[in-house]
Parts: structure tokens; sequence; C-alpha cells
């Protein structure tokens, strides 16, 4: 690759600096590599082997941010982007709209790989799948979350910044979030505003006020819930239910206020198929499941383990814990308790497994968790994740415990972004 400045100072008419790049490959997080003058520079709105002119926004000792704001040379993948709000300087919500979404689900594939190469020594082959319900990659996302203006204007934070860009509707956003309309009302006193259209039916929206203000409640577009967000993941209702209907695998799951529920709304019903494939619970069978939110895989695993089997739950969100007994009631093998993996383990004496599912937050499992579970000597272990980064280092430390990757999906289940969602089938040696 090579790279120069576009004039001798190396800066343009607004004071930060431009070079003209040559783009090499895809990196984790939206990005892509060039270099300059030795430097690597990250550089966000490009494409591999496109020529761009980049502007700085970030300079460390040893590397460069810029964002493309001139094509030279375009790639053959390149769009315009459907968002009159993406691009340079505008939401930051969305990494790739200016690629087809075939194009985007090869960067997904490259950045699992080069992750799994890099950080796990595995040399696979990935391939990102579509899930259903995101016609031309837009109107998926059912759960949006919007910031608020001082004066209550709604809009999403610009990349690595703390202003707003201000908008009137978001085009990955589900028809039924849109059709509340939040973003066409001021929310004052507001300094955040979610919306929820649950794949139930039900809608809500939640408040999270500013610090010692009340929130002016706009009339909405159509009905739904409103909750205020009392922080640390606590809401109370103001007005109709807190509790949202979501629907996968032929059940009803209740999930209270704005807990964790998959945005997308075919990415449910994906992930737990492709969970019970991997993990094959037989008859009778003792399995796992950690971080099991309000219960999708705990409920596909005690179906399959029936009444002879047992499924054990552990999760650390008190409100989730009460939701997934509550859409478990109907199965008695199934046993969800409250507490970090990290301990919770050991706090219930559970010494073994003959399955074990794990569905860790972004950060992955870790060093300790990783051990802890390898101690189960479970024969299958399988492991979904939403960051190919710490799958892949979660994954190196299980091999030093004779664990080897034997099946790899992953899905495009936030289209126009960077996020992938990965399923992982360990086996034991």
């Amino acid at each position: 690759m090579d790279s120069r400045d576009v004039d001798s100072s190396g800066v343009d008419g607004t004071g930060a600096a431009s070079l003209e790049l040559t783009v090499g490959p895809v990196a984790h997080g939206g990005w892509c590599v060039a270099r300059h003058e030795g430097r690597v520079v990250f550089v966000r709105h490009a494409l591999p082997g496109e020529r761009v002119v980049a502007e700085v926004t970030e300079e460390t000792a040893r590397f460069l941010r810029a964002d493309a704001v001139e094509i030279l040379d375009p790639s053959p993948d390149r769009v315009a982007p459907p968002c009159p709000y993406a691009g340079p300087g505008r939401c930051g919500g969305c990494d790739w709209q200016h690629a087809s979404l075939e194009a985007q689900r090869g960067l997904k594939a490259d950045v699992v790989a080069e992750q799994l190469r890099r950080l796990a020594g595995i040399d696979t082959k990935v391939l990102v799948e579509e899930v259903p319900g995101a016609p031309g990659g837009l109107g998926w996302r059912t759960r949006v979350q919007f910031a608020a203006r001082p004066g209550g204007e709604l809009g999403f934070r610009k990349h690595r910044s703390h202003d707003i860009q201000v908008v009137d509707a978001c085009l990955i956003a589900h028809s039924e979030v849109e059709a509340v309309g939040a973003e066409r009302h001021a929310w004052r006193g507001a300094a955040g505003v979610e919306v929820i259209a649950a794949t139930g039916g039900d809608r809500a929206v939640v408040v999270r006020p500013r610090s010692h203000r009340s929130v002016a409640v706009p009339d909405l577009d159509a009905p739904a819930s409103i909750l205020l967000d009392q922080g640390k993941g606590r809401t109370v209702a103001r007005h109709g239910s807190g509790v949202l209907r979501e629907r996968a695998g032929e059940r009803e799951f209740r999930v209270s206020g704005s807990g964790f529920w998959q945005v997308h709304p075919g990415a449910a019903d994906t992930l737990l198929d492709a969970v019970l494939s991997y993990a094959a619970p037989q008859p009778g069978e003792w399995a796992l499941d950690l971080y099991c939110g309000v219960g999708l895989f705990a409920a596909g695993l005690a179906e399959a383990v029936g009444p002879e089997g047992a499924v054990f739950g552990l999760e650390s969100d008190a409100a989730a814990v009460r939701d997934a007994r509550a859409n478990l009631r109907d199965l008695p093998q199934a046993r969800v308790e409250r507490g970090r993996v990290e301990e919770g383990l050991d706090r219930f004496a559970i010494e073994r497994a003959d399955l074990v599912v794990v569905d860790p937050p972004r950060s992955g499992l870790g060093r300790e968790v990783v051990d802890r579970i390898a101690g189960l000597r479970a024969p299958r272990v399988v492991y979904v994740s939403c960051d190919p980064a710490t799958l892949a280092r979660d994954l190196a430390w299980l091999a030093e415990h004779g664990y080897r990757l034997d099946g790899l999906r992953a899905f495009d289940a936030f289209p126009m972004t960077h996020h992938v969602e990965c399923v992982a089938l360990l086996v034991k040696d």
C-alpha cells in the first residue's frame, strides 16, 4: 500500500490533516487498514482496494484514525448509502451502508476468519449467512436507543463522539418502531429514549431522564407503554405494562422493560436452531445454559432433554431471572438461578455437565470462566458470541484444555453495521 499527502502541508482548508491513501484489508470494528509513512491508518467509510482522500480524526503514537471524505477510485462493491445520515461526520450507528449487502457479509466473514487465525491459530473458511426479516438490509432493528439533545430532539451519537446527529427517521429501525414516531417529537428533560417493538406485538418506550429532571412525554403516533429508566437496568411502568412478549421456537417469552432480547426479528429463531443443531441435546442429559437471559436456549434444551434430563440456567440480572422462571414454568426439568458464572457454578456445586451452552456479553468469557467451564468436562460446548475477537481469544484458551473447534456458523444479525453473531461448537478431544 502506498500513500502521500494531498498537499505539501498535509492539511486541508479546515485545518484537519488530509491523506491520499490506498485502502487495504478490512479490520474489526468497521474500519479498513491503510498505511502512511509507515504508520497504520484505520479508515472508515472506505472499502478494500479503494483510493481515497481521508481526513484524519484522531492521532496516537502508534496509529491514525481517519474518515474517507472523497473516493478517487471506488470499489465495485460500493453503493450509494440509502440513509441520508450515513457518512463522515454524521450518524455513527451504521458502518457499511456504502457497501452492497453481499460485500458487507464478505467483509464480516473476513473479520471473523482473521480474528480466529490471529488470536486462536484457527484457519477456517467463514460464511456469513443472511437472517430472514431484513429485506434489503433495512427495517430490522426492533429495539432502537436514541440520544436526546438538551432541547429534546432525538438522534444518534456520531462515531467516537458525544455529539448527536438529529434524525427524523432511522432506515434500519423496524416499521413498528418507526410507527411510534419518537423522532418526530421533542422529549424535554430526557437524556435518552429507547423504542421497542416486540415480536409478540407489544410496543414500549423507555425514557431515561436527565439528572434531577422530569420528562415531558409527547403524544405518540402509535400506542406504546411508557417506562421510566431508573438506572442499573431497572424500569418502572408509567403507562401500560412493563412486560413485553417475544416469540421464538413456537414459544412466547416475557421480557421486562429493556431487558435483553435479540434486536433482529429473525435472530432468536435462527440462533436457537443453530444452537440446538450443534448441541444435539439428548433425552436424559444434564445441560447448562450460562448467561441464560430470559431462557431462550434453556427452553429449547429442556424440551429436548425431556423430564428425564435437566437444564440449569445461570444469569446475573435479577429481572431476567424472574422472566426466565416465568418463561420456563411449564418445564419443571429447567431451573434458573441468579449469579455470576465466575462464582455461581461453585455456589450451586455444579461439577459436571453433558452439554454446556454459553452466550456471554461482548467481553466474552474470560480466562477464569473458561477454566471453570473446562473443569466440567462436558463433551460439547456451544458458544454464542457477538464479538469475534473475544470469541477467538476464548477459543484459544479452551484449546489449552483439549477443546477443538468442530463447527462455526456466522449470521448477519445486524445488517449495515460491523457486528456479526457467531455460533461455535467445541468438542473435547
